[in-house]
């Protein structure tokens, strides 16, 4: 954030109206950093912890797209796609494609997976490990750049890509979750050639835990799964999530709410449509962040290739 606020300070000192949009655009932009995809929560928790893919037997396909609700020119958007797989073995394999685009940056990761899957008691209890690697990749698209293109901070720029990865761990049952991950291993252990760390307002650990609830003994009855997860950022506040989602499996649909202390409120809404799934999630930022941050919605598509 400190790199982009001094690139876009430059570019537009002599022009006061630009620099205006741009610094709300870079509060957006922190703002957008702190704000994950809903569906890591119940529909892809694939998304937030690596321990987690493949946990059911089958392929499964997963692509999503988050972005500001207005059509701010140069605002956040983020895009993923995750690939999961377990040939029905203790072993399962993944692949998280994500990429996160503000203003002239783009930062794009391309992981693979290996979880693995160990029973406690048949199929009920396992305890869940789940490794991803890979690489990160930064760019700046200098072609929308309409200053000088020589400006030291434009040359300075950190272009290039890094080793990068996440580890988790989870706990599962089948009507609790347990679990925790590091994030962006390479930005939580490791300093810039300055000491610094790489990047501010990252998240460098996530933990939830959930317990579903049935109306009545049928499984496949209305449920209730109350959700609680915390975030540790970097250079931020840390953030706690709060949430239920309500699933009626006879009709294949599930809503969920969730209130984040970075004053966000969000509602979601999923359905499945014999192997198709598909997820629409609108937030909205509240209190004084609203004051200056978008809401935002977004779509996500799960497809199930094999049962």
């Amino acid at each position: 954030m400190n790199t982009t606020k001094k690139i876009f300070m430059r570019l537009f000192a002599i022009k006061p109206i630009l620099f205006l949009s741009i610094v709300l655009l870079v509060n957006n932009t922190a703002n957008a950093q702190l704000n994950k995809f809903e569906a890591m929560y119940y529909q892809n928790q694939y998304l937030g912890n690596p321990a987690m893919a493949g946990l059911n037997k089958g392929l499964n396909v997963n692509i999503g797209y988050q972005r500001q609700w207005d059509d701010v020119p140069g605002n956040p958007v983020m895009m993923y796609a995750t690939v999961e797989y377990n040939p029905e073995s203790r072993a399962a394999y993944g692949l998280n494609f994500y990429s996160d685009r503000a203003g002239l940056i783009t930062n794009t990761r391309v992981l693979g997976t290996f979880a693995y899957h160990l029973p406690l008691d048949g199929e009920d209890r396992k305890i869940n490990f789940g490794l991803s690697l890979g690489g990160r990749f930064l760019s700046l698209d200098k072609s929308k750049i309409s200053g000088d293109i020589n400006d030291p901070s434009i040359q300075n720029f950190d272009e290039g890509g890094a080793l990068d990865g996440d580890f988790g761990i989870s706990y599962t049952t089948r009507l609790l979750t347990v679990q925790a991950a590091v994030p962006n291993l390479n930005n939580t252990f490791f300093e810039n050639d300055n000491g610094e760390r790489r990047y501010v307002d990252s998240q460098i650990f996530y933990s939830a835990i959930s317990y579903k609830i049935y109306v009545s003994s049928r499984i496949n009855d209305f449920n209730i799964e109350p959700l609680v997860a915390y975030r540790g950022i970097r250079g931020y506040k840390d953030i706690v999530d709060i949430g239920a989602n309500f699933s009626m499996p006879e009709y294949n649909m599930n809503i969920s709410a969730m209130y984040h202390t970075n004053e966000v409120i969000s509602g979601s809404f999923g359905i499945t449509l014999d192997k198709l799934g598909i997820f629409l999630s609108y937030s909205s930022f509240i209190g004084n962040t609203g004051a200056y941050a978008n809401d935002g919605f977004e779509l996500g598509l799960r497809y199930k290739f094999l049962d």
